[in-house]
């Protein structure tokens, strides 16, 4: 079993400190080797002095070997706590070091990419891979460490006393880790088999959790009920038969232990025989094999932890080697906002955007207009620094692309569908952007939001906790959280996706609010002309290209923006694309 690792952006599983602690494990085993060495020289005095009469017994001498047998399993026992409690803080270092390789991957995604994954598959990363790379490390190979460690070492002693029952319990031993090592292919297929069910089965229930109000109010429940049923039975089954490949292999130890037990007692009563060993010789010889059925059966182990182990790694490689949509140059430096210039040169986005280019002077308000998928959402994106493009896009001259993510996202506030409200208390949402935020920045945002009405209306206030994507407040409620949010620090840039769509009149009139009294450059995305009408610019997409660029009362004459807001029966004009 190759420790080699297989993914350029995995962790090694030995780097660090879990060098010292593997070492630890090593000299571990030669201890429990000593004690299992030690424990056979008693018992084969023992059996001796006693049984055989070579020498009178003596109160002190039965004494000396009791306590001497006492204290070898005590310190057996101690050990064995010491090499789990090392084998563990081994695989949960690496389980940690993982995760945060998973994390940093997770947040280097464009949110619309990471939208593509399951939700449940992508748990299942942080979860039920972790999960079996950190047993293959504390259970896997620690015990490798250990068991392997203990039981040559153990062999080696033993020879010095007969090499011939040595080597016929080392011959059974090797003969029994080839068998096991025979099940390997079965035991791997068995576990990716497995692991695929529960994906399957925890991708389903990830989405019913976050779409139940859709399964009741169209009918489907016995629908959603059978189809879960009967991925519970294909996981079932899958578990069932990896069970019973493990149960093959455990099978496997448990006869390999039995038959060392037997051939030491054929090859020794032969040696006894023909006068090459004693019959204590021989019960020591039984009772080392008895010692090393603990560290057999956890070798048998290993086998299924490191098939199951390469089943995930295959998985978490995958996602590690996803592209990543953020890169941050080493030593960025931070971004400096004096006026607040904004410029796009040539910005591309693949299947997206297509050489969009324009100047937004500051204190502006930019309305982003166009049919559905035209790249309003994706110009917004590529503006945060929420995904990387072709092209240029510069604030006061200075290429967003070269500087730190932490100083572009201080002078981008955003507010989208994209970006829900998050579990925890209304307070918490409210300074995300900038935990640190004095109690003067915090009461301004939610002045200029009006959310003293919010916060009036919840029963414990600012402290009301709410559920993923703010449930707990009706929409109104989280746009103003989410407006108060993106405002915190008073952001240079201000981007609204759709801010304005689906709001009540008091709502509404609070995006009113804060557009006109934003400090800065405002760009709005939406459908509604009476927004349209109140922007300084209007810029028109279709097809991810800027198709025309101007003043409202300019665009709004003739042209394709004009031909996207129809004239209404009441002399109004609507948009077709809501």
């Amino acid at each position: 079993m190759s420790l080699r690792n297989e993914g350029k952006n995995l962790p090694r599983p030995l780097a660090g400190r879990r060098k010292l602690i593997l070492t630890r494990l090593i000299l571990n085993g030669l201890a429990q080797a000593t004690t299992t060495v030690v424990t056979a020289l008693l018992v084969e005095s023992a059996f001796n002095h006693m049984i055989m009469g070579e020498a009178s017994l003596t109160y002190a001498y039965v004494a000396a070997v009791a306590c001497g047998l006492v204290a070898m399993a005590g310190a057996a026992g101690w050990l064995r706590s010491v090499e789990l409690g090392d084998a563990e803080a081994l695989g949960q270092q690496y389980a940690s070091d993982i995760r945060m390789a998973l994390f940093t991957t997770l947040t280097s995604l464009a949110p619309r990419s990471l939208q593509r994954r399951s939700q449940g598959a992508v748990v299942l990363r942080f979860v039920g891979d972790v999960t079996a790379l950190r047993q293959w490390v504390s259970l896997g190979l620690a015990r490798i460490a250990v068991a392997s460690t203990t039981s040559v070492a153990t062999l080696i002693a033993l020879a010095f006393t007969s090499a011939t029952l040595s080597a016929a319990v080392g011959i059974v031993l090797v003969g029994g880790t080839a068998a096991a090592v025979m099940q390997g292919g079965r035991l791997r297929h068995a576990a990716r088999e497995a692991r695929r069910r529960r994906t399957n089965l925890a991708s389903n229930v990830n989405e019913k959790v976050g779409s139940l109000a859709v399964v009741q109010a169209f009918g489907q429940t016995e629908r959603e009920r059978r189809r879960l049923t009967r991925q519970s039975r294909d996981l079932e089954r899958s578990m069932v038969l990896r069970a019973r490949v493990t149960g093959r292999l455990r099978g496997v130890v448990e006869t390999t232990g039995a038959l060392a037990s037997a051939i030491v007692l054929l090859v020794g009563t032969t040696e006894v025989v023909a006068g090459r060993a004693s019959p204590g010789t021989v019960v020591a010889a039984m009772s080392v094999v008895g010692l090393l059925v603990s560290p057999l059966r956890d070798l048998g182990r290993v086998q299924e932890y490191w098939h199951n182990s390469r089943v995930a790694l295959e998985k978490v490689n995958s996602f590690l080697e996803s592209p990543r949509m953020l890169h941050e140059p080493p030593g960025a430096p931070d971004l400096v906002v004096r006026r607040g210039h904004l410029e796009l040169e040539e910005v591309r986005l693949s299947g997206s955007l297509e050489g969009i280019s324009g100047v937004i002077e500051p204190n502006t308000v930019v309305a982003l207009v166009g049919s559905n998928g035209a790249g309003k959402s994706s110009l917004l994106s590529v503006i945060a620094r929420l995904v990387d493009c072709e092209g240029a896009v510069k604030l006061d001259g200075q290429d967003l692309a070269t500087h730190s993510l932490k100083s572009v996202r201080r002078a981008i506030g955003i507010v989208g569908p994209d970006l829900p409200l998050l579990r925890g208390s209304v307070n918490k949402n409210l300074v995300y952007r900038w935990p640190q935020a004095p109690p003067e920045e915090v009461a301004r945002v939610e002045s200029l939001c009006e959310l003293s009405d919010v916060l009036s209306e919840l029963p414990q206030g600012a402290a009301t906790r709410i559920s993923e994507g703010g449930i707990g407040l009706s929409t109104g409620q989280r746009q103003r959280v989410a407006l108060a949010r993106a405002l915190l620090g008073d952001p240079p840039v201000l981007l609204l996706d759709e801010a304005d769509a689906n709001l009540d009149a008091v709502a509404a009139a609070v995006v009113d609010r804060v557009i006109r009294r934003h400090r800065g450059i405002v760009l709005i995305a939406t459908h509604r002309l009476a927004r349209v009408l109140d922007a300084d610019f209007l810029w028109h997409l279709e097809e991810g290209r800027l198709i025309a660029s101007g003043s409202p009362e300019q665009l709004l004459k003739e042209g394709p923006t004009a031909d996207l807001f129809q004239q209404s029966p009441h002399g109004e004009m609507t948009a077709q694309t809501a």
